[in-house]
């Protein structure tokens, strides 16, 4: 599954949308959505002309995740909210899949290659892991972390569920016990993507920078079209005082996914306004105001702009 960062971001309010979308080329692949800051996962398949739809989707971020058989993954953040939406309450996507949009890492995440690890995994394990989807599905994140945590027992190599453990920790805030999944995820995998950068971005949540540096360069070095890789790198170049760094990955995040769920616009403005350049501040909250009209950040940016524009 897709992995968030840092900032603990309140929730929207409880509403519900549609989200509907084609793929082009059209053609059948599996999408998947994935809440960003609070548990929720579900998945589908496009149909043959790339239509596809998520009904009654609570107001929130989400990474939309499309996975072609062999060329790597599309990745897109989602926010679903008052402000997003159409008067139906409706989301309408069009996601352009080309090599200019897809990541892959040499088969690894893509479904092409399937690790002698996962091969290995008991079917009792898998069907744990299956459960905790459908807990997932109706975001219940106390139920999912039931039966993964069933299913690392009975499978202490099941690096996915370990991952997904580390995932939900992270959203409920519990930094030390995500760190502890994470890392052991990668103690039975050293290779696997999610659970390296997610452990970049929990020891940035730790407020440990100089230890999360060297997972975020290798998670950026290894995806360099990821956004989220970018997005933490340049949060940490951030950190620990390194400008001109942090700015060229934020820009980078910022062009592969303009409404990422981290919000890189807010900690280019901070570069910004240390350099003095209150117009280059101003583009990016304002920015930021029209990708997340209703984050819980809002208000505040509303204000920075009002202070700013005197």
């Amino acid at each position: 599954m897709r992995s968030f960062l840092l900032t603990a971001l309140l929730a929207l309010p409880c509403t519900a949308y549609d989200l509907t979308g084609h793929v082009e080329p059209a053609g059948t692949v599996a999408i998947s959505l994935h809440g960003a800051l609070a548990p929720l996962e579900k998945s589908t398949v496009s149909a043959g002309d790339g239509y596809f739809s998520f009904s009654k989707i609570p107001a929130g971020t989400y990474t939309l995740v499309v996975s072609t058989q062999a060329r790597g993954e599309m990745v897109q953040t989602v926010e679903v909210s008052a402000g997003t939406v159409d008067s139906k309450g409706r989301i309408d996507l069009l996601l352009q899949v080309n090599g200019a949009t897809l990541e892959s890492e040499d088969g690894r995440g893509t479904g092409a290659i399937v690790s002698a690890t996962m091969l290995s995994i008991p079917d009792r394990a898998t069907k744990e892991f299956e459960q905790a989807q459908q807990c997932l599905a109706h975001s219940d994140g106390a139920c999912a972390s039931s039966h993964l945590q069933k299913a690392v027992e009975i499978a202490p190599r099941y690096v996915t569920a370990w991952n997904q453990l580390g995932t939900l920790a992270y959203q409920a805030h519990a930094y030390s016990d995500a760190e502890a999944d994470f890392r052991k995820a990668l103690e039975f995998d050293a290779g696997a993507f999610e659970p390296l950068v997610n452990l970049g971005g929990v020891l940035l949540n730790l407020e440990r920078p100089r230890e999360a540096l060297g997972y975020n360069q290798q998670a950026a070095s290894r995806r360099p079209n990821d956004a989220l890789a970018n997005s933490q790198l340049g949060m940490n170049y951030f950190a620990i005082g390194e400008i001109d760094a942090a700015e060229k990955c934020l820009k980078a995040a910022l062009r592969l996914d303009p409404a990422h769920f981290s919000y890189p616009q807010l900690t280019l403005a901070e570069i910004f306004l240390k350099r003095n350049d209150r117009a280059g501040a101003l583009d990016q909250y304002r920015d930021f105001l029209k990708r997340h009209p209703d984050s819980p950040q809002a208000a505040e940016v509303k204000a920075k702009v009002k202070r700013l524009s005197q």
